[in-house]
């Protein structure tokens, strides 16, 4: 005999489906606000709550006069309590739970509005919010409303289309993932929740039931902090840090970095001094490099990371400062005072390849999400790591919003972007078979190309004055041009051609090097085909290869003379100069992440000397326009004899296209002074020996010129006029013409 059903009476809760509570507790449920939370309805308003294992639950709510009434819930299904509040429109409450101990009360989540509005999905969904980080990740709210006590909260929002449901776990809820069912917003893939009570600090991280049936505790990929590894859930984190560089921040927007000096120390915060925070690294490093003159500090990356084995190039959460130095603001400290010091901050960045720990980007929501889902495609068989799908909108807005953050944000001015080779090319670091064509028959992947294009783009139009710089391999055209006319939009690129012929000449015996001369003039062949950075960068002193001052032949007198020779060189050729920690000091062992720099070295005069030299060439450098004012152009450079391979020299000149005075330098990679030379000069009169790297200041042997030669018309090496000079041994010597 069937029960008739019992008719619905004044008072009763609001009806729910069985099936939908069902799904609601077994976290499968994309709508928990439709269950949970306030739904008016006959002139009352039904409260639902999930709280499994409570005694008991009441409701507290605001009454007519302000004042507040308690209504006590019963549980209604699987940790589910419900209860009929007696008034006509949703009050302010809170909700007062017991689990065997003292009652403890809180606001209810699921009592909010979302937090994301139409126009944020809509971009989201069409790939192009370049704010990304201001819609997802964990943000922090505080609301006021009259007659309401002041609510504060933090906002959680993921992207996680494939998902069957998200459940929020966090300290505050003692990792219970049963309590806090997130919604998705329609059909943006955007599972959203705002929980009062939880603010800065917080660790939290997202349960992801995929769209296979499994469920994965997963970081935050919006996360702006989080915590340090082995541990991996993310952090809230509000930021409060108070900028001082609008100086530098208002001439930045006016900068073009091609035509102005850049000079480029680059650092492993880690290994450059051990055990520093952001705050210590903010005391220390500004002084170091504004004492040196470089104009650029270069950061290998600073994005969270949990194996420092990978120097940081395999990360987890693309949004957050490594948490190894402190919170966010720590950095924030550092680029500050750089800035403070008149020093440029380039981040290392990688878009190219992401980190395979399973509890951070990988198979985020059970499917292959933010890597490519072809496997020709999506892992990377060289680095053992995921590559990113280029060719779905949403992730290459996560990526360009992410370079936008870190410049807006964090006031970077610029980004070196990491293995760019990796990314143009379908048959990289791939045997035949193992890789697929495009659409044209070709092996450029048009989505990565595409990617950089709208990358770089949306950049330069958003931060005016900032820098992106390509590591990139190969002889792709137009890295540096415009995207207009088909370019990669970049502002500059690394020229690898460069630093391996140039560091092959220089491990010769200087007997070998007469006929290996080419491998220093060949650069000048291609030197004005992009906007070109020398890179003696982290790469090239380790490994195996040595440091710098190791790969120079010779005995020690001969490889700090030869080292010291090289940069001088380096200085003044076309293209802007980076250099790794630890050569300005002439590091003997290669660098290795886990120990600092041999700082110890400094004790020694001849280390001083490269020390005092790399100092005087980066003054040197910036009071010398006519070096770095026209690097992109023919008319910048001019050889006086590229072909003197018996003697091992090398001598050219440097214009700005403007009055300054020119400069011209002489290279010797032999160890035998040349002693009246006779060199072609721009113009006759004085011109001012303002570099010597042979000096006994840097314990070179003291060979040259007293300070100034005197030019006398008549052509030489194909210049009006000429003066006989002198060379000092494994030597370079930069002249300047007197105004």
């Amino acid at each position: 005999m069937t029960t008739p059903a019992r008719t619905p009476q004044p008072g009763d809760p609001r009806p729910v489906d069985p099936a939908d509570l069902g799904r609601l507790v077994a976290g499968e449920h994309g709508d928990p606000h439709a269950v949970l939370g306030p739904h008016p309805h006959g002139g009352a308003v039904t409260v639902r709550v999930l709280k499994p294992l409570a005694e008991a639950v009441v409701v507290r709510h605001r009454v007519a006069g302000g004042g507040w009434a308690e209504v006590e819930l019963a549980h209604e299904q699987d940790g589910v309590w419900v209860g009929v509040l007696p008034v006509a429109e949703v009050p302010e409450y809170r909700v007062v739970t017991t689990y065997g101990g003292s009652p403890a009360e809180a606001d209810d989540p699921y009592r909010f509005l979302p937090t994301l509005g139409e126009v944020d999905l809509h971009l989201i969904n069409e790939g192009r919010h370049e704010q990304l980080w201001t819609v997802l990740g964990a943000r922090v709210h505080h609301y006021e409303a009259p007659g309401a006590d002041p609510v504060t909260g933090t906002a959680f929002a993921v992207w996680a289309p494939g998902a069957r449901g998200v459940r929020l776990a966090t300290e505050i809820n003692e990792w219970d993932v049963r309590t806090l069912p997130m919604r998705q917003l329609g059909t943006s893939g955007v599972w959203e929740l705002f929980v009062p009570g939880v603010g800065h600090g917080t660790t939290y991280h997202y349960d992801v039931l995929g769209a296979d049936g499994e469920w994965r505790r997963k970081a935050d990929p919006m996360a702006r902090w989080s915590q340090t590894a082995p541990a991996t859930a993310s952090r809230v984190h509000e930021s409060t840090y108070a900028w001082g560089d609008d100086a530098w921040m208002t001439e930045r927007s006016g900068r073009q970095p091609v035509a102005a000096p850049m000079s480029v120390y680059e650092v492993h915060l880690a290994s450059w001094r051990r055990g520093r925070t952001w705050e210590q690294l903010a005391d220390e490093l500004p002084a170091y490099v504004s004492d040196l003159g470089f104009t650029h500090v270069e950061l290998m990356p600073v994005m969270q990371h949990p194996f420092g084995g990978s120097w940081g190039y395999h990360v987890t959460s693309y949004f957050a400062a490594d948490s190894r130095f402190g919170d966010p603001d720590g950095f924030k400290l550092l680029v500050d005072r750089l800035h403070q010091a008149g020093i440029g901050v380039i981040l290392d960045w990688v878009p190219g390849h992401f980190a395979t720990d399973p509890w951070a980007l990988a198979r985020f929501d059970g499917t292959p999400l933010y890597e490519d889902p072809n496997p020709q495609r999506g892992w990377h068989q060289e680095w053992g790591s995921h590559i990113f799908n280029f060719g779905r909108n949403e992730v290459r807005n996560f990526l360009y919003a992410n370079a936008i953050y870190w410049l807006e944000e964090f006031h970077a001015d610029g980004l070196r972007v990491d293995g760019v080779a990796s990314m143009l090319y379908l048959d990289y670091a791939r045997q035949p078979g193992e890789w697929s064509p495009n659409v044209h028959g070709g092996h450029e992947n048009l989505e990565a190309v595409q990617f950089l294009q709208e990358m770089n783009a949306t950049v330069y139009r958003r931060v005016p004055g900032v820098t992106t710089i390509a590591e990139e391999s190969t002889s792709w055209p137009q890295v540096t041009g415009p995207t207009s006319s088909g370019g990669l939009g970049f502002g500059f690129k690394w020229n690898m051609g460069w630093m391996h012929d140039s560091l092959g000449y220089l491990q010769r015996d200087p007997i070998h090097r007469v006929h290996h001369h080419s491998e220093m003039t060949f650069a000048l062949v291609y030197a004005f085909a992009e906007n070109f950075v020398l890179p003696l960068s982290h790469d090239e002193v380790v490994h195996g290869k040595g440091s710098l001052l190791r790969k120079m032949p010779g005995d020690r007198w001969q490889q700090l003379a030869t080292l010291r020779a090289y940069l001088a060189y380096m200085w003044a050729h076309p293209g802007k100069q980076l250099l790794f920690m630890g050569a300005e000091i002439g590091q003997e062992s290669e660098w290795a992440e886990s120990r600092e720099l041999d700082w110890w070295l400094l004790d020694h005069p001849e280390h001083r000397g490269v020390h005092a030299l790399v100092r005087d060439l980066n003054h040197a450098y910036t009071d010398t326009p006519s070096v770095w004012t026209l690097d992109n152009d023919p008319a910048g450079f001019q050889w006086i004899d590229a072909n003197d391979a018996g003697r091992n020299v090398f001598s050219f000149v440097r214009r700005s296209g403007g009055d300054e005075p020119e400069l011209v330098c002489v290279s010797n990679f032999s160890p035998l002074p040349h002693d009246g030379l006779r060199l072609g000069l721009p113009a006759a009169g004085t011109w001012d020996e303002v570099l010597n790297t042979d000096a006994t200041s840097y314990t070179g042997s003291g060979v040259g010129n007293l300070g100034s030669v005197e030019a006398v018309e008549g052509e030489w090496s194909g210049q009006p006029a000429h003066a006989d000079v002198v060379v000092p041994p494994l030597a370079t010597v930069w002249f300047r013409r007197r105004a």
